[in-house]
């Protein structure tokens, strides 16, 4: 039996419903059970049998990395597949690498790595490309965000063709961005960043971290929702556990004067987590990226050829992860994270020293 065997109707309901929207008050799980129809118990034991049972992942603050002031970009390498195992895990030491998947690609490592504002992203990215033995390595950072914010129907009752404004775009980013993260601030973000606890009052352990209230740190994660640092405050899954096994990277030959028309419309496909305009190569031509999670190749494909038919767009490719080197949730204000670049110029200086 699989872990999605386990969920009911019901279960498939909530899960559906704290991916979106999981209530900022000192009893989230008592509204929940108000919306329910059942009791506070009920809602948590079964959350926590989804957790145990691995499709939930955690429940959290999911901040714009942007937003906070980091520099990010997807990256794509080749690698020799001899040394694919080791550069992979070279990549993987990285703290700011939240995800990195082989795809099928003559650039076969696609990795997201994410800098902190006084770090140089060109700087790691060369030295990643370097320290993993990748033959090449090509940076795609987003040119313009046209959705963000991973929603799984867990019900199995969403059309593939089902449509629906993002909540999050590059208008929220922008503004966002132009609001100054205050050193009280970063203490917010490393208070709510943590999985919360499956307990009657989740907020307390993180609100006594930031040494406030639980209603104050509640207002505060509201005030930084309405500015848009955070994202919104939700359930994540484990995609494959909750039977999503098709993870498919459909990328849109786009001419440029049809990106501003035609990424939103993309966007709008509640199947695709995240949609973005990205550079394009000579050997490249695709500019408009779309992940699209599904429960079959078959279901990404049907949702590829929605697309198409909504868009005209006809020229395109569809890159599927075969492996999962590393998936995480990135955390922000760390020494671990802020110390990397100083760390590894240091060792890059040295190499030089003894090679000449």
């Amino acid at each position: 039996m699989t872990a999605t065997q386990t969920l009911d109707s019901l279960d498939g309901a909530i899960l559906n419903h704290i991916q979106d929207d999981f209530p900022l008050t000192q009893r989230p799980f008592a509204v929940l059970a108000e919306k329910f129809g059942i009791d506070e118990r009920t809602v948590l034991e079964r959350l926590q049998a989804a957790r145990e049972s691995g499709v939930l992942r955690q429940v959290s603050a999911i901040f714009d990395t942007t937003a906070l002031g980091y520099r990010s970009s997807l990256v794509a390498a080749r690698i020799a597949p001899e040394r694919l195992a080791e550069g992979a895990a070279i990549i993987n030491s990285h703290p700011g690498v939240s995800h990195n998947y082989r795809r099928n690609h003559d650039f076969n490592v696609w990795f997201t790595v994410a800098v902190p504002p006084e770090a140089s992203l060109e700087w790691t990215v060369e030295r990643l490309g370097q320290i993993s033995g990748a033959e090449s390595v090509r940076r795609l950072p987003t040119l313009k965000l046209y959705k963000i914010g991973v929603s799984l129907d867990m019900t199995g009752e969403r059309p593939l063709d089902a449509r629906g404004a993002p909540e999050y775009s590059d208008d929220r980013r922008q503004e966002a961005s132009r609001i100054a993260v205050t050193d009280f601030d970063r203490d917010l973000v490393r208070a709510l960043q943590d999985d919360i606890e499956l307990t009657e009052e989740p907020f307390a352990a993180p609100a006594a971290r930031a040494g406030l209230s639980q209603e104050r740190l509640l207002d505060e994660a509201l005030r930084l929702q309405r500015q848009g640092h955070l994202r919104r405050f939700a359930a994540i899954l484990r995609h494959r556990k909750a039977g999503f096994t098709a993870n498919g990277m459909a990328v849109w030959a786009v001419p440029e004067a049809d990106t501003e028309e035609t990424g939103p419309v993309m966007a709008s496909f509640r199947s695709v987590s995240h949609c973005y305009r990205r550079p394009v190569y000579p050997d490249w031509p695709y500019s408009i990226f779309t992940m699209i999670h599904a429960r079959s190749k078959a279901e990404c494909e049907a949702t590829a050829d929605a697309i198409a038919a909504a868009t005209g767009v006809s020229e395109r490719a569809m890159l599927y992860s075969s492996t999962e080197y590393k998936k995480i949730r990135l955390t922000y204000f760390t020494e671990e994270l802020d110390g990397w670049e100083r760390r590894e110029r240091e060792r890059a200086a040295t190499e030089e020293t003894v090679a000449r």
